[in-house]
């Protein structure tokens, strides 16, 4: 925590008066200058008649004004021709300056696993002078990582809170310009800036956001010198980074991205710079509890609201995408005149901002049936055969962007890994609309392409990339076709067409057996069938426990996964 020995300590005058000579040295010179400018021709006319004094001053009258003129002139060009882009190459004051953060660590909820290695560098950065003491290395560099959303930024403010020390910030694309220079003339700027204030508090923070930006791969030039460009930037932010171990000031620099760690140059994550990685991942079930109850308290939310199922309908959401479901759940609770907010304002709020908006837009009542039918074939299909999935509501409400119907199903728990069953229920569950609509029309609809397009992608990532089809053909396939790339150069195929046509028959195969088997399904439950697509014509949408009911009422009961096809 932040000791007052830290925030109270005093400075001795004449380390003010060191550090005030090193930031306004020019401008001290420039004002005895200009003062001097002035008080010597008063002195020199005082001793001369009048008639030389009055002709003297007409004469000179407006040197001090081009005296001036000409010096800036000279300064900026000066500084312009030293640090590339003058004016350009400096950082804006609202955009880098020592912010007065005063975020504790218990603020920071939903990423319990990235705290516990955080707080390791929190302890480093207070204890530092006693792992210099022992022989150890002090801490220079940190890299946080992760989706976007997920608080790379607020843990960052966190730990420079805990450790009592300055928090400069930057986006890694303030630091690229179309101007040659300006890149590393504003990483000079912000690590300079960094010393200064290490000296009054004994260390500082330097948190580059969006470092991805400026700390890609080197590589050559393509050509009018931008590559060139953030080459020398790269090179500047090493330099810098290697610096501060010179000069031993106690400074870190944390970077953020939300890009895959090899797109940064190896250079920033060898050992004495990035070398302390900290991945912050999307937020599990138990984590999303605790960021809905932070969140809902700060409304006026139903005391009632189920935020465990909320909790668990949330899977994959980001800690800034729930803070945005609750905010939006208040609006939608503001337009339908509720006094708080309910969880049926939570669940619309959820399906807006994963489904879209809904369109009033009425379909004819063939296309209707239609669209009632496909979403029961999902729906059965989701329930009877996915391993791992819940279904929460099915819709044939018309949405934005051309859905005209939707079964939102989503895992029971965080899975890292996909096995076989999955895949194959992913693929059936995305053929049971088209199988539906075959089985009750005798023909389809254009709404079963994006359904198509799915189960395509899954069975080819099956066959081509994780050997899960039955011909035998074990491997990752796709490294062998048109491997080119983009740096390195080179390209062509080391996959024969032989070899193309066994796989795409496997493909083929898998998706015609799936076919087959819900189509079996489907006209086993044909009664299920009917009883869904009905309840959905008559009510537009069928909520968890309406779902939940009509299955137990056919004493249907849901496919839970077994341990063996789990591991």
């Amino acid at each position: 925590m932040t000791s007052d020995s830290n925030t109270n300590k005093k400075i001795p005058f004449r380390r003010k008066l060191e550090i005030f000579w090193e930031e306004h040295w020019a401008k001290v010179i420039l004002g005895l200058i200009l003062i001097f400018s002035f008080i010597w021709p008063i002195i020199a006319l005082s001793v001369i008649d009048s008639y030389q004094r009055t002709y003297i001053l007409a004469f000179t009258s407006f040197f001090p004004i081009q005296s001036i003129f000409y010096t800036a002139l000279f300064f900026a060009g000066f500084h312009w021709m030293h640090f590339g882009g003058g004016g350009f190459g400096s950082l804006k004051k609202s955009r880098i300056s020592s912010q007065d953060i005063n975020i504790k660590w218990d603020e920071v909820i939903g990423m319990e696993e990235a705290k516990l290695e955080a707080w390791e560098v929190v302890e480093l950065l207070r204890d530092h002078a006693k792992v210099k003491s022992i022989g150890g290395k002090v801490l220079r560099g940190v890299l946080l990582s992760g989706p976007p959303g997920c608080g790379k930024t607020y843990l960052a403010k966190a730990i420079a809170t805990e450790a009592a020390l300055p928090f400069l910030s930057i986006s890694g694309s303030e630091f690229i310009e179309v101007f040659v220079g300006t890149g590393p003339s504003r990483v000079r700027q912000i690590f300079n800036k960094a010393r200064k204030l290490a000296k009054y508090e004994g260390g500082c923070i330097i948190f580059i956001d969006e470092l991805d930006a400026v700390g890609t791969s080197r590589t050559t030039d393509l050509g009018f010198g931008a590559q060139s460009e953030r080459n020398n930037t790269v090179n500047e932010l090493l330099i810098q980074m290697d610096g501060l171990e010179s000069a031993k000031f106690n400074i870190v620099v944390i970077g953020a991205t939300n890009a895959e760690e090899s797109v940064l140059d190896q250079a920033l994550l060898r050992p004495g710079r990035l070398d302390r990685k900290i991945y912050v991942d999307r937020p599990g079930l138990a984590d999303r509890e605790k960021l809905l109850r932070f969140y809902l308290a700060k409304v006026k939310a139903d005391p009632t609201v189920d935020i465990p199922r909320l909790a668990r309908r949330a899977v994959g959401h980001s800690p800034a995408e729930i803070e945005n479901l609750v905010k939006e759940s208040a609006l939608i609770a503001t337009r339908n005149k509720h006094e708080t907010v309910t969880h049926k304002d939570l669940s619309e709020a959820l399906e807006r901002i994963d489904l879209g908006f809904r369109i009033h837009q009425k379909l004819v009542p063939e296309e209707r049936r239609r669209v009632a039918y496909h979403e029961t074939g999902h729906l059965i299909t989701t329930y009877l055969l996915h391993p791992t999935d819940d279904v929460f509501k099915a819709s044939i409400i018309t949405r934005r962007g051309g859905t005209h119907g939707v079964v939102w199903h989503v895992p029971r728990e965080e899975h890292k890994l996909d096995h076989r069953d999955q895949f194959l229920a992913q693929i059936k569950i995305s053929l049971a609309g088209y199988a539906a609509e075959k089985i009750k029309f005798g023909s389809t609809s254009d709404g079963v392409g994006s359904d198509f397009a799915h189960a395509t992608r899954i069975v080819r990532s099956m066959v081509w990339n994780f050997g899960m089809g039955a011909n035998g053909f074990i491997g990752n396939y796709d490294v062998l076709v048109d491997s080119w790339r983009f740096r390195s150069g080179g390209s062509g195929s080391y996959l024969s067409e032989k070899v193309k046509e066994q796989l795409n028959d496997e493909m083929h195969t898998i998706l015609k057996q799936c076919l087959a088997d819900v189509e079996e399904l489907l006209k086993k439950e044909s009664a299920l069938l009917e009883r869904f697509t009905e309840e959905l014509l008559k009510k537009d949408e069928l909520e968890y426990d309406e779902i939940e009911a009509i299955f137990a009422e056919f004493g249907k009961q849901r496919i839970l996964p077994s341990i063996s096809k789990l591991i």
